[in-house]
């Protein structure tokens, strides 16, 4: 790669599309990919997902990690890691929830979205 840029430049639907599919490969559950874009002044894409248990979480939130950091796709942050129970990835333009079941249904952030419109895994 001969420019100078730190990140590949991918698009927030790409990029969510694509780390749905790691999630996939890794047996994440219910995934669901939110454009947020015109209601978010934080992100464009939010992605949820649910894992059976925390080992399943954490391990769902190091793949990301480690596919990021391969694939040269931003990350910012990560919160939530050493409980487990809902950890949140700051991808920049897209945020990623992975929640234990119970935490997603109380937390609700489909319902708190409800307007975002949905978009498939697949382009």
């Amino acid at each position: 790669m001969n420019d100078n840029k730190k990140y590949r430049d991918l698009p927030a639907l790409d990029k969510a599309r694509l780390v749905a599919a790691w999630l996939e490969d890794k047996q994440a559950g219910n995934i669901v990919i939110m454009d947020v874009s015109t209601m978010s002044s934080v992100t464009d894409m939010t992605v949820v997902v649910s894992a059976r248990g925390v080992k399943h979480a954490k391990a769902l939130a190091q793949n990301i990690l480690e596919r990021a950091a391969e694939d040269n796709i931003e990350f910012l942050r990560m919160e939530g890691h050493l409980a487990g129970e809902w950890v949140l990835l700051d991808m920049n333009d897209v945020l990623v929830h992975i929640f234990l079941d119970e935490l997603r249904s109380f937390y609700n952030l489909e319902g708190m979205w409800a307007e975002a419109p949905r978009v498939g895994l697949a382009g």
